[in-house]
């Protein structure tokens, strides 16, 4: 039995990734910090998988994943634990370093120091390409981050290729465009349209409040490219891949769509722009050329933008229609 380690295993991609490894036969063990409240929502039908064992550690505490990798001696290890959220990565800037930059060095020289065997996953971001140099973004366009965020994974991304090339370790990054699903946080905005419009469906609200409805991104369904991720550690040789769906669309064709599949039949009589979701620089464009994962690892999409919209408002209407607030 193959043995996995997951860092975020609580949150969107990491719990679809522990449901798809279990149901290959994995043991996995997925890294949790220690808080008061525990979040195990995402994970809850396989909480108490006799192959899922949660370790209790942090990517600013060294030991804590030293010790994990030394007991565990893990086959796979998928990075996907970060402070992800991109505006507040304005707000937190050193502590969005310390997570998503350094967090991957800890992780890296663990696995060198003690289990120099296993096979690594790095959660790159197409945040990376920022103000883009090339459309569509391909393996080799170069990065241009537009955010902390943005410039702690392009490091991440950068010391992954590193001790991969020095110390001879499998090591790949996957360039993930954005993946949505009805496990999105909802501070993400895919995920606050789609609450908010099921809320209005409901009568629960009146407005939707958004930043700037011009920016374009490509958007997929996360259940798909946790796929591509475990895909890329069954490779003969470590390399990166980009992981996106080829078309973009906008933030208000997004909203536009989400008031259809609700059935509302005026977004512009529901939007209220506020300018304190602007961020201060912007990504404008974004859309990824997947052409060498769709060759090299046999991965395709399989729900589009349009099924991803209807999937994420109907499970938020669903989600409203049981909660009273």
């Amino acid at each position: 039995m193959k043995k996995a380690f997951i860092t975020g295993i609580t949150g969107q991609d990491g719990s679809y990734l522990a449901e798809l490894l279990l149901e290959n036969d994995y043991q996995v063990y997925g890294l949790t910090r220690r808080t008061s409240t525990q979040n195990f929502e995402r994970i809850k039908s396989i909480i108490h998988h006799p192959n899922l064992k949660l370790v209790s550690g942090d990517l600013i505490d060294q030991h804590s994943i030293t010790s994990a990798l030394k007991d565990i001696q893990p086959d796979e290890v998928y990075n996907l634990a970060a402070q992800s959220f991109v505006q507040a990565s304005w707000d937190q800037p050193v502590l969005t370093g310390e997570f998503t930059g350094l967090g991957v060095t800890r992780v890296l020289e663990a696995i060198r120091l003690i289990c120099p065997h296993t096979r690594f996953y790095q959660a790159s971001s197409s945040e990376m390409f920022g103000k883009v140099q090339e459309v569509p973004q391909t393996e080799s366009t170069p990065f241009y981050p537009r955010s902390p965020y943005g410039v702690a994974k392009v490091y991440g991304h950068w010391i992954t290729v590193n001790y991969r090339e020095s110390f001879d370790l499998y090591a790949v990054s996957g360039i993930l465009f954005n993946h949505e699903s009805p496990r999105r946080g909802l501070e993400f905005v895919t995920r606050k349209i789609a609450n908010a419009i099921a809320r209005v469906k409901l009568g629960k609200q009146e407005k939707i409040e958004l930043g700037n409805l011009e920016s374009k991104r490509d958007w997929g369904y996360a259940k798909d490219y946790v796929k591509a991720m475990w895909y890329m550690l069954q490779q003969e040789k470590p390399e990166d891949y980009v992981v996106a769906t080829g078309e973009t669309h906008s933030v208000r064709e997004f909203l536009q769509m989400s008031c259809e599949a609700a059935g509302l039949p005026d977004w512009e009589a529901i939007y209220q722009h506020n300018p304190q979701y602007d961020r201060p620089a912007e990504v404008d464009l974004l859309i990824g050329d997947a052409t060498k994962a769709k060759t090299q690892l046999n991965w395709q999409p399989s729900v589009d933008f349009k099924g991803l919209v209807q999937l994420m408002v109907e499970a938020e209407i669903d989600l409203e229609s049981q909660t009273t607030i």
